[in-house]
């Protein structure tokens, strides 16, 4: 398994920027959603390949951006795993709840005992989709 990112949600993308740069933080790569109203940054330190992930999600037309409270600008810790379908297999024997199953082979959500979410990428090519995770339906939300 490897670490692959840390997501934040900000409400001040360009004071968030500047934070970052000031941390020694680079931007590695940027996407606009128009249709979901969200940007994704990724940033990284020199050399590292952990990320952090930001995003801002867009205001509605003349209102202000989401405030977080209680912790909801913190997202999801990422990794990559070998087999998305072993490891999810693994970790609901060990009676963790698949909150998104891994239904196209490439991505599922868990959640931590304390209700972190766990963000699982598939490494590679996704794997073909399969059951029981075809059929396995949203445990709740990610």
């Amino acid at each position: 398994m490897q670490f692959l990112h840390a997501m934040l949600r900000v409400t001040d993308r360009d004071a968030s920027l500047r934070f970052f740069a000031l941390l020694g933080l680079e931007e590695r790569r940027r996407r606009d959603y128009p249709a979901g109203r969200f940007t994704l940054i990724y940033l990284a330190a020199p050399g590292d390949e952990a990320e952090v992930e930001l995003t801002h999600n867009w205001p509605p037309e003349g209102g202000r951006g989401e405030d977080y409270d209680g912790g909801r600008n913190f997202g999801h810790l990422a990794f990559r795993v070998d087999d998305i379908f072993a490891t999810c297999a693994r970790l609901r024997d060990g009676g963790v709840t698949i909150n998104r199953p891994p239904r196209d082979g490439h991505m599922a959500f868990v959640r931590t005992p304390d209700g972190i979410s766990i963000e699982l990428l598939q490494k590679g090519e996704h794997l073909a989709p399969a059951e029981p995770w075809t059929s396995m339906p949203n445990s709740g939300e990610w």
